[in-house]
């Protein structure tokens, strides 16, 4: 068999806009209107921005050609793949894959984007340079077994993030399957990003996804530039398969390779959480429509998730039922029921308003979370979910197997469009939107990478968030 590195880097050279599939191009689409949506409220409003902003501006990243998402000043390449990234990531709202337990576009397009800005590369050359790396980051993720690699505290987004990216920049820098292999080579002593954020709500996983953008970057530079990189990286002895994880299937690395698309496998999220609370949200939310359900009526809820939910959602209890800052909130799935059950779903405004809430708080302390064996069953090709809600009324339960937004339950045009003017329009006119929006769904077209992101630049009229989004 083929060396998996040498496969993949030869996978990632040949190929084109013209042999991908048209429901994979679609779907990048859809994927980057998601992207620019999210990044654009974060770099207005996550409180780890200014600090990440300020950074790069100190190192020296601020000042040069690319374009970062809702911001008027330009970086150098680096600074914009790093900022981009970070902010795709910042609010927890970004598209996911169930089974390689990650965040595909993160790490993905922010690194394509600064690259096809500093070749002068076209949209559909973008769009078959994001294929790559996708397909590239969840199927190492895959060879990992993505609970093995969380087990060893790494957060796989980042870790096989950065080797997608590396492929995206390299495919749109022009890299000839040897330089594949250098850019994998390279990054692979640049791969990383630590679990430990979960011990007192760190920003680290949001910058982990910008590191991996911005590293990818870098070794596809480098590799283009002829830069040697390391031998074998994926497969070889010290290499990311071997070092990453316990007992990882290298086969898995290249099953498939340009037949099976894992890009079409892609989740995009209707709630800005962790992903395992995403089913359970669902069958809160219905519980509560199909019985008339009220926060005041509910006595006990128990969440019942496959284990890793349960690990990154759930435990411990106690921490998780007295969330203390926003990340702690994405990741307990106690606060997430709690915010449902009060407000009837959850949006990012959500936690300035309930984190500190008495209320909401007191109702964390009834919601109590186990592993759930179907769930755990359904694992990882479904990231499943069960409800059971307690009341003075008798007790109401439900299994949500696919939750909404998974490609056999995927958000429709409309939903997609609702969830991008929500999150763009604080900042951005309904004009601008439409025009962003539809400079984005219309990617394949773009001529000017550069001129479509100046778009998410903030508007002289937008200054102020509270009646921006009424302006047209």
């Amino acid at each position: 068999m083929t060396a998996a590195t040498r496969e993949l880097a030869g996978f990632v050279a040949g190929l084109s806009y013209d042999t991908l599939p048209v429901e994979v191009r679609e779907r990048v689409k859809a994927l980057a209107l998601d992207l620019v949506g999210i990044a654009l409220r974060a770099r207005n409003e996550a409180e780890s921005t200014p600090a990440m902003v300020a950074a790069a501006g100190r190192l020296g990243l601020a000042g040069g050609a690319c374009t970062v998402i809702g911001d008027a000043a330009g970086y150098a390449p680096p600074g914009a793949a790093m900022l981009n990234g970070t902010l795709a990531h910042s609010l927890d709202f970004d598209d996911t894959h169930a089974p390689g337990s990650l965040h595909p576009s993160a790490p993905i397009v922010p690194a394509a984007f600064a690259a096809a800005e500093m070749a002068g590369a076209d949209g559909k050359a973008t769009i078959a340079a994001v294929v790559a790396g996708y397909e590239v980051q969840i199927r190492l993720s895959l060879a990992l077994d993505p609970a093995a690699h969380y087990d060893r505290g790494f957060h796989p987004t980042a870790t096989c993030g950065a080797f997608g990216a590396a492929a995206a920049a390299g495919r749109l820098l022009g890299l000839d399957p040897e330089g594949h292999a250098d850019a994998f080579g390279i990054v692979l002593s640049m791969s990383a990003g630590s679990m430990q954020f979960l011990v007192n709500g760190a920003w680290t996983k949001r910058s982990h996804v910008g590191h991996a953008a911005m590293c990818g970057l870098i070794a596809a530079t480098l590799a283009r530039e002829g830069y040697k990189g390391a031998a074998d990286a994926i497969e070889g002895k010290w290499g990311f398969l071997h070092a990453y994880a316990p007992a990882a299937d290298v086969a898995k690395a290249v099953d498939g390779l340009g037949r099976r698309w894992e890009t079409m496998k892609i989740a995009v999220k209707p709630y800005p959480s962790c992903r395992y609370t995403h089913a359970p949200l669902d069958g809160v939310l219905a519980l509560a429509r199909e019985h008339g359900i009220k926060a005041e009526d509910v006595e006990e809820v128990t969440v019942g998730l496959p284990e890793p939910g349960w690990k990154i959602t759930g435990d411990p209890e106690p921490v998780k039922q007295s969330p203390k800052s926003v990340v702690d909130g994405q990741f307990s799935m106690a606060f997430c029921a709690a915010v449902a059950l009060r407000g009837g779903g959850l949006a990012w405004d959500d936690y300035a308003r309930h984190l500190g809430d008495p209320a909401t708080l007191a109702l964390c302390k009834r919601v109590r979370t186990r592993v759930d064996p179907k769930a755990q069953a359904d694992f990882p090709a479904e990231m499943s979910g069960s409800v059971r809600i307690k009341t003075a009324r008798g007790a109401f339960e439900t299994y949500v197997r696919v939750p909404k937004g998974e490609p056999a339950n995927f958000l429709s045009a409309a939903e997609l469009r609702a969830k991008f003017d929500g999150l763009a329009g604080p900042y951005l006119s309904a004009r601008r939107r439409d025009e962003l929006a539809g400079a984005l769904l219309a990617l394949d077209q773009a001529k000017d990478i550069g001129a479509l992101l100046r778009l998410t630049r903030p508007e002289r009229t937008s200054g102020r968030r509270a009646t921006a989004a009424g302006r047209s």
